[in-house]
């Protein structure tokens, strides 16, 4: 990194500390809840500081409102197989005003996707151990 580009870096980093607190906050207000990982995360301002405005970043592109990303966040939790954060999703998919069968729309699409994935991979797999 040149020098002109940590310093800048170490003096944003100096601020980690009231932007932590900051972030807990906005997450709160966006989220409903402050996410379980931020606890420990935190201990590590600087990185949580970086991972956290990043996260935020990609959650709320210019491309999509508050509700489309929400649906594409829930959508994706589904497919990972990730409860928790399925759950802070949908309630934050309903806080930017996306109706029940938005959600479950979503999440049946999620579902498509999950068994298309399981097949592919696990067609793949027999179709290799058939041999010729």
């Amino acid at each position: 990194m040149k020098p002109e580009s940590a310093t800048i870096l170490e003096e944003f980093l100096r601020h980690s500390d009231t932007m932590t607190s900051e972030i807990e906050q906005d997450a709160e207000e966006m989220l409903g809840v402050v996410p379980f990982i931020f606890r420990t995360l935190k201990e590590r301002p600087d990185l949580f500081v970086l991972s956290a405005l990043g996260d935020y970043l990609a959650c709320r592109p210019e491309s999509l409102d508050a509700k489309t990303a929400e649906l594409v966040a829930m959508t994706a939790a589904a497919v990972a197989n990730a409860p928790d954060c399925l759950k802070v999703h949908i309630a934050a998919a309903r806080k930017e005003g996306a109706s029940h069968e938005q959600i479950r729309d979503c999440l049946i699409i999620a579902s498509v996707i999950g068994k298309t994935t399981v097949l592919a991979r696990s067609l793949r797999i027999l179709e290799e151990q058939q041999g010729p």
